[in-house]
């Protein structure tokens, strides 16, 4: 039998039904040198940056693929020039290095250039000092396959942005940045881990770290779905859990080395035409900047930056946080946003090292390494572009509990699933889509979901053989997606419940003013077969999905934290957590 690495498509690179039973077994039965906990972007990089070294690796997700932060981000593969202001040079250098690589080389299929408006409101001082700034960012590296800023007069900026009101701006500066489906790009991530050899599995919760003396030498672990309970043995422990950095910390009985605060950051999704603009916008506010992206039919519009002490699993918006946004940012728009205009909305939350200062904004965006015990390593801040460099420096920190010599990370060298051969595959178009029966623009939109993986997802619709070609239809009330996405979700990419394929491998949570809920029926139905789903559990699915959107719709009516929290907490959970994991003697 060839080696699973050298067979694209099969064995461990597909996280369905099957290989979740298989991880199972090795987790309970193998050594592994690293045990990742979290299957965020951190956690999957440093379970690719381990894998690819050689080491035998394991990475363990209580939820789902980027169920956290990873899924709630602004959706760019961002520099960080607002860093820059706080003259974090380093920062910014390290951030735009590593958007460069996804963008040519490791993820070129999900990370897409994007030109920006920075609409400048005062004379004389701020094109010089905006332009220094942006200069800067370019020599640092934004500038090096993405077009250098350019200079524009009031009319030229609002030629690019005629949604932006007359007596908003003076001019404009352009430059660019770029946009990223962030749980895409985690699952993808996560995936690729699995496809050079780490055991990936999700719904598998750690209830308690194991260990010999004062050394950790593994942990205990619970599937969510199931209640089974096993034990993963492992040299070393990685602490990659992001907001949770410091609930797993306490399970180890010491003191951690950093604490990490939890700010909340809500964003507002509406459509595309309500905002009139070629452009993504940045916009100045009094605390930090407004982001307005284009996402496909919509724009994205955000963030806040408040401190969150409440429930991190399920972050609430409120109707202040998004009046908030629809004040600052209708300052600048000539037709102003109303909550009738909003279809989406979404609430993250910021792992941010803690500080001295008690204004998050100002918390440090730059990551820390600790181990807090022997054989256990913590990593958190960051920022999501730089999820590659704190993998590499989580192992390195990791290599001195593993007894073998440990090889130099690789990962700037390994393209993510689905980049090999995108490029190609862009150019045949029309080839693909004529074999497939689909316009190309649909073909587009695969590829830049799934790269040259595309050929694999469409095969499940069995066009090549005796399959289902009825799943190439389009979701009736979500048509942006096919049926086959759906049925790919659960056979090949680790998704168990609706809000997996809702909510993150699909965008339809926030992309419809339905939320899911019209196509939550049609979606369950399609995945039964591959889950191997009852009436009943479709039935259960579906209710579950559906008081969920109840909760967050309702909470983002509530005038507080507080509030908004106990409602969203009130919904029914589709996985059952453990919510307080004991240290276990």
């Amino acid at each position: 039998m060839s080696h699973p690495i050298l067979r694209p498509g099969h064995g461990p690179t597909l996280l369905g039904p099957e290989q979740r039973q298989r991880a199972w077994d090795r987790l309970g039965s193998e050594q592994f040198d690293v045990v990742v906990i979290g299957g965020g972007v951190v956690g999957s990089g440093a379970a690719l940056d381990a894998a690819t070294r050689g080491l035998k690796v394991a990475l363990v997700e209580a939820r789902d693929f980027a169920s956290g932060t990873s899924s709630r981000s602004s959706k760019m593969f961002h520099g960080g020039l607002r860093y820059l202001e706080q003259l974090e040079f380093g920062l910014v250098r390290e951030a735009l290095h590593e958007r460069e690589l996804s963008l040519t080389t490791l993820a070129p299929h999900l990370v897409k250039p994007l030109p920006f408006l920075y609409p400048l409101t005062r004379r004389w001082w701020e094109r010089p000092y905006v332009a220094l700034g942006i200069f800067l960012y370019d020599q640092l590296g934004g500038a090096r396959s993405l077009p250098a800023q350019k200079h524009l007069t009031k009319a030229g900026a609002l030629r690019l942005a005629p949604g932006l009101r007359r007596d908003s701006l003076i001019g404009g500066i352009r430059y660019y940045d770029t946009v990223v489906d962030d749980a895409r790009h985690t699952l993808t991530v996560a995936r690729t881990a699995a496809h050079y050899g780490a055991v990936i599995r999700s719904s598998t919760q750690v209830v308690a770290l194991l260990r010999e003396g004062d050394r950790v030498t593994g942990v205990t672990v619970r599937d969510s779905e199931t209640g089974a309970v096993t034990d993963v043995h492992g040299h070393v422990v990685v602490n990659a859990t992001g907001v949770w950095t410091d609930e797993i910390q306490a399970l180890s009985k010491q003191r951690g080395r950093f604490r990490v605060r939890a700010s909340k950051g809500v964003h507002i999704v509406v459509p595309r035409d309500r905002i009139v603009s070629e452009v993504a916008i940045i916009l100045r506010t009094e605390k930090s900047v407004l982001f307005v992206i284009p996402w496909g039919t919509h724009w994205i519009i955000g963030t806040t930056d408040t401190d969150w002490n409440l429930d991190l699993a399920h972050p609430a918006a409120t109707k202040a946080d998004i009046d908030y946004i629809l004040g600052q940012v209708n300052r600048a728009l000539a037709t102003p946003l109303t909550h009738a205009d909003i279809d989406g909305v979404y609430a993250g939350l910021r792992p941010l090292l803690a500080g001295e200062s008690e204004e998050t904004s100002k918390l440090s965006r730059e990551h820390a390494v600790a181990v807090p015990a022997p054989g256990l390593i913590a990593i958190a801040g960051g920022k999501y572009t730089t999820y590659r460099v704190m993998g590499e420096d989580a192992i390195d920190a990791a290599a001195e509990f593993i007894p073998a010599r440990v090889a130099p990370s690789i990962t700037e060298k390994v393209p993510l699933l689905g980049a090999d051969g995108y490029f190609a595959l862009i150019n045949q178009t029309e080839t693909v889509g004529a074999h497939y029966g689909l316009h190309p623009y649909r073909v587009r939109h695969l590829l830049d979901r799934y790269g040259s993986l595309i050929g694999e997802v469409l095969q499940m619709a069995g066009r090549d053989g005796a399959g289902r070609p009825d799943l190439l239809e389009p979701i009736t009330d979500a048509p942006v997606y096919l049926k086959v996405e759906a049925w790919y979700a659960a056979a090949a990419e680790g998704a168990l419940h609706l809000e997996d394929i809702l909510a993150r491998r699909m965008r339809i949570s926030i992309e419809y003013p339905h939320r899911g809920v019209d196509c939550a029926r049609e979606v369950a139905e399609v995945v039964a077969p591959v889950l191997g789903w009852s009436d009943a559990d479709i039935e259960r699915e579906v209710d579950t999905y559906c008081a969920r959107v109840e909760a967050e719709v309702r909470s983002q009516q509530q005038p507080d934290d507080e509030s908004a929290d106990a409602l969203r907490q009130a919904a029914p959970e589709a996985r059952a957590m453990i919510l307080e994991p004991v240290p276990l003697d």
